[in-house]
């Protein structure tokens, strides 16, 4: 999957001294790896503090009053080129975006897009592919992706690091045993705590995303978590410890409906099958 980012025009928030607030419970919200050969999963992931948006598709809307610390099921979509625009909720959609972006999905992409804060808190729009591949027996797949406004950090589990050092909007991942860990977010080769701590259950043969977002001066730090089952491991098994969703962020998560889910994809599809046609 390839993305290009021509603009991003938004005021600047500005970076101030990292503050130590620790965010309340939220359940992450579980996903399924599967999709058709010929088509792509994408989820969404609304990381930018106190901004409510209107996000479209090739001039379709597909997310409207998206609210912050909002994650959307994933959604099949046909390969293809879609444009992506944002706008603050309400505003007139004929105007300057607030984010834009160039999407091309690609047949069996597993992806996610976010819209965020860059490190100095300027809002940004980025995407990620997801690493679904198979994995050793026993193991479980982490990935930590940086996209606060804040310096560099580590993520630690147990009180060991496990990625070190990394920058918004950088990503890490590595495979673990099977169980439940204790993670936390600290200030880059410091024991100093800006996020956490919180319990993941990483079971055997799922993908675990941990997303460190907000803004350090505004003090809403938070860590989001999103899951996909579906995967597969090699042959073999091991205690997967106990189950259970992550709990880990300033807000409850919001679910998006299925009625929401099956006109976003509809959206899409229906505005660039019309862009083909034109």
């Amino acid at each position: 999957m390839s993305f290009r980012i021509p603009t991003a025009i938004a005021a600047s928030l500005g970076l101030g001294a990292l503050t130590l607030g620790i965010t309340g419970p939220a359940a992450a919200a579980p996903a399924d790896a599967s999709a058709a050969a010929d088509t792509a999963l994408v989820s969404v992931f609304h990381g930018v503090p106190d901004l409510p948006v209107d996000v479209y598709a090739n001039g379709e809307e597909l997310l409207p009053d998206f609210q912050p610390g909002t994650l959307t099921d994933p959604v099949e979509l046909d390969p293809g080129s879609y444009e992506i625009t944002v706008f603050e909720a309400g505003a007139d959609p004929s105007g300057t975006p607030t984010l834009e972006t160039t999407v091309e999905v690609g047949a069996g992409d597993n992806a996610t897009l976010t819209a965020n804060l860059s490190e100095d808190g300027t809002p940004a729009l980025n995407a990620y592919v997801n690493d679904t591949s198979e994995m050793a027996a026993g193991t479980s797949r982490l990935t930590a992706r940086h996209i606060a406004a804040a310096p560099a950090v580590d993520v630690r589990a147990d009180g060991n690091v496990v990625f070190s050092g990394l920058e918004n909007p950088g990503e890490d991942t590595t495979e673990v045993d099977a169980g439940t860990v204790s993670a936390d977010v600290t200030l880059a080769g410091t024991d100093t705590v800006a996020i956490g701590p919180a319990d993941l259950d990483l079971a055997e043969g799922t993908v675990t995303i941990v997303y460190a977002w907000g803004s350090a001066e505004d003090d809403n730090l938070a860590l989001a978590v999103q899951t996909i089952d579906g995967t597969h491991t090699a042959p073999g098994h091991v205690d997967a410890g106990t189950s259970g969703a992550a709990a880990n962020s300033s807000e409850a998560w919001m679910a998006w409906s299925a009625a929401g889910l099956a006109g976003l994809g509809a959206a899409l599809l229906v505005s660039r099958r019309a862009r083909q046609d034109a």
